[in-house]
């Protein structure tokens, strides 16, 4: 098991070797609580939709886990991470069989076109906020990004939302002058 701070974020090489989209086990530790980053698996889909449900319950019905998750599995799904609460697993707390849906404390998804990355759908539960999960999330998955190729990372927050944009400011993002436009192609 390897232990980081969560106050010393930096990509481990152990997992380099193990190449993008590996299962390896990123550890962090935020006080006395453990938490595993993975990369998603089909059992952490009830999690996911706790989590989403939670964190983002004003989202439009395609933005639902239901319909998420399957799209992003199909692109570049080693770029979902989940963080999971390892200290109640590792204690043996409760049953295996739903350690990954009960556990899931965080997520975050990403994309890369070969010019700019993007972050999705980043959110920790609110039992578990300030612990560093959020930051540990982002750092994780601008590594992989980076180990892509990727020089620029782009990300979207609700105007309203000035909390989560603090955050990301915090972790070097800065606002840029742009007018976001969007159009759905499929209902």
């Amino acid at each position: 098991m390897i232990l980081v701070p969560l106050f010393d974020l930096k990509f481990l090489p152990e997992f380099a070797a193990g190449g993008v989209g590996t299962s390896n086990r990123r550890h962090y530790v935020g006080g006395n609580i453990l938490h595993s980053i993975v990369t998603y698996q089909p059992s952490h889909f009830d999690g996911i939709r706790v989590l989403w449900h939670e964190a983002f319950p004003d989202d439009p019905p395609w933005n639902a886990a239901e319909i998420a998750i399957p799209a992003k599995l199909k692109i570049q799904p080693e770029l979902f991470l989940v963080a999971i609460d390892q200290d109640l697993v590792d204690q043996d707390l409760v049953d295996q069989d739903l350690v990954d849906q009960d556990l899931v404390v965080g997520s975050i998804m990403a994309g890369y076109d070969g010019h700019r990355g993007w972050l999705y759908a980043a959110a920790v539960l609110q039992s578990h906020q300030r612990q560093g999960i959020g930051t540990a999330l982002v750092r994780e998955v601008e590594n992989l990004l980076s180990g892509m190729g990727c020089t620029k990372i782009n990300l979207q927050v609700r105007a309203s939302n000035t909390a989560v944009a603090r955050f990301y400011n915090s972790l070097g993002y800065e606002i840029e002058e742009r007018v976001s436009m969007g159009k759905r192609l499929h209902q």
